[in-house]
């Protein structure tokens, strides 16, 4: 090794020390000022505790595991009224929005489809430090607050509370949402090209339990009995392939179709009149606007003395009293969804408007459309009636009466009068299909033949046909979806909308 090379190494040596050196310098001045920022925030922060005299009217609230009982009365968002001027109220919300801006802060609070707009201001009542707080309270956080309701003289055009707003003294979070929320709410409920905010889906929802209510009751006052039916069974309800098979033990069992069969035996066994709401599986590959996998069927069945229009009257009363009882005690709901959705008030006549199959068709060739007496109704035809019926009749929901036989199932009644067509009928609303019905076959041998003729396996159906072989009273039914009714009501052009949790072919969860 030469001179030269030896010193060069060793002028390495002593560049590299000193780099290091001058490396751990700088280390311990970072953590000397480190240290001397926390202590002065820390001193910082005690001054701060110190001098915020409000430091006991806000904070984050210990989990809520049922550790007191406290004697408060919580007011509803909804109930905030110009009446509840200057009343000291508590309340339960979630921050829908919140803005700081100089000494205050401005909250949104919302409950459900209801919101109300609320200030916290540096005061007698709030401290800086408190309205910082505020400020901070992460969006779809749930707090409580104790607040003065005061009168606005100026609408608040952006909340459902228009006349008043809340002047907040104490804010509690009880359950703080993540800051970063998988998406924001006003994403979720923006008209195309409009800002304007609701909460379309909790009105959907609320008019949907409605549509459940109505039924029940109007049912129930008429003397229909509610009736659950097995939604695991042996053979297909329709005798067709659109059916989910499960695993059953040892052998295989399909979701229920329809509670057809259920409904029909129950008629058979004298309840006279019958209803169920449950769940109805189709196994079709179909991705339209309204089509589902699972949905919430409403079934009809009833025996009738002589006529099977005393079951379409029955029917129609019902859906008319639905839409009554809707219009008039739902029109907060209505108009919410009418703010993003905008669509025409809902037209109905009474009694319901009935048409027979013939007429439909003479009105659709009429408007150009050729088709074959005995041809079911395309999606296109049927919209395309429903126009011209709205237009003729101005009713947005009416009976198409007697359709040919060939399109119906194998129980299904025949026309005495015309061995073409059926003792079957299917229910609109805007020019779409929602009920599906008609005279049931109640006798085992005439039953018999139609399954023959519907090439249908009879040992698969025999407990359904014997169940006619003991006197069966002539009878009748239908079944409507739910999710289709409160879509069309209200005016939606997806079934999606409608449900909560929606089932079609590509959709499992949530």
């Amino acid at each position: 090794m030469t001179k030269e090379t030896v010193d060069g190494a060793m002028e390495e040596q002593q560049a590299q020390s000193k780099k290091g050196l001058k490396k751990q310098q700088k280390e311990v001045e970072k953590a000397a000022k480190k240290a001397e920022k926390q202590a002065k925030l820390a001193a910082e922060q005690q001054s701060t505790e110190e001098d915020d005299f409000a430091k006991d009217r806000y904070g984050v609230l210990a989990m809520v595991q049922s550790q007191q009982k406290l004697d408060r009365t919580l007011v509803r968002v909804k109930d905030l009224t110009p009446e509840k001027a200057d009343q000291l109220i508590w309340m339960r919300a979630r921050v829908h929005t919140s803005r700081a801006k100089g000494k205050q802060c401005f909250l949104v609070l919302r409950q459900q489809q209801f919101n109300v707009q609320a200030l916290v201001a540096v005061g007698d009542r709030a401290s800086k430090q408190m309205v910082k707080f505020a400020a901070n309270i992460t969006k779809e956080s749930i707090v409580d607050v104790e607040a003065a309701v005061r009168r606005v003289e100026q609408k608040i055009e952006s909340c459902s509370q228009q006349d008043v707003e809340l002047h907040i003294e104490r804010i509690f979070v009880i359950s703080q949402a993540e800051p970063r929320l998988p998406l924001q709410l006003e994403d979720a409920v923006r008209p195309d090209g409009e800002g304007e905010e609701t909460t379309t889906s909790q009105a959907i929802f609320r008019l949907q339990s409605g549509v459940c209510q109505l039924f029940r009751d109007t049912l129930t006052q008429k003397g229909f009995v509610e009736i659950q039916t097995p939604k695991i069974i042996s053979a297909a309800s329709e005798g067709g392939a659109n059916v989910f098979t499960v695993s059953y033990f040892k052998t295989s069992a399909y979701l229920a179709q329809s509670p057809q069969l259920y409904k029909q035996m129950c008629i058979c066994a004298d309840f006279d009149k019958v209803f169920c709401v449950g769940p109805v599986f189709r196994a079709e590959d179909s991705n339209t606007h309204r089509h589902l996998t699972e949905f919430v069927g409403l079934d009809i069945e009833m025996a009738f003395n002589y006529h099977y229009h005393e079951v379409i009257e029955s029917i129609t009363d019902t859906m008319v009293q639905i839409f009554k009882g809707l219009r008039d005690n739902f029109q907060t709901e209505i108009q919410t969804v009418n703010k993003q959705f905008p669509s025409e008030p809902f037209k109905f006549l009474e009694p319901t408007l009935r048409l027979e199959y013939t007429e439909a068709l003479a009105m659709l060739h009429e408007a150009g459309v050729e088709m074959g007496d005995e041809e079911d109704l395309s999606t296109p035809n049927e919209k395309l009636l429903g126009r011209l019926v709205k237009e003729k009749y101005d009713t947005d929901f009416y009976v198409l009466d007697k359709y040919p036989l060939a399109v119906r199932p194998f129980y299904t009644m025949p026309d005495p009068n015309n061995p073409k067509y059926s003792n079957s009928y299917d229910m609109f609303m805007r020019g779409e299909e929602i009920l599906s019905g008609a005279q049931r076959v109640h006798d085992a041998q005439l039953l018999t033949e139609r399954a023959i003729h519907h090439q249908i396996d009879l040992e698969k159906i025999k407990a359904y046909i014997d169940s006619f072989r003991y006197g069966a009273p002539p009878h009748g039914g239908g079944g409507i979806g739910l999710e289709r009714v409160c879509m069309l009501y209200l005016g939606l052009h997806n079934i999606r909308q409608t449900s909560m949790f929606p089932r079609d072919p590509k959709r499992l969860t949530p």
